[in-house]
């Protein structure tokens, strides 16, 4: 277990983990978030990386040295990509992540 009593081995604290994160980021979708991660495990995946991403941002974020700003930069923009991904699979009823 991580700092913040994260399960490290665990994918289902993970991605609870990430749809809490997400839900935080994006209020207006909460409750599609919440329907749509209980129903679709490829969702659940893109939240459990969300989660994994996100976390090792914040790291990043707090070392300030420029590897780490280099690295923030790049999981920043992996962290927008994991989003994108997670909004079209709420928004298109015909996505491939439904199960």
């Amino acid at each position: 277990m991580g700092k913040r009593g994260r399960a490290d081995s665990g994918g289902a604290d993970a991605a609870q983990l990430g749809l809490w994160r997400l839900m935080l980021k994006l209020p207006a979708l909460r409750g599609r978030l919440q329907i749509a991660a209980s129903r679709s495990s490829a969702l659940n995946d893109l939240l459990e990386a969300y989660e994994e991403a996100s976390f090792a941002l914040e790291r990043f974020m707090k070392r300030g040295d420029p590897q780490s700003r280099t690295l923030a930069d790049e999981y920043t923009a992996l962290c927008a990509e994991i989003e994108s991904d997670i909004i079209r699979h709420l928004l298109d009823t015909t996505s491939p992540l439904t199960d």
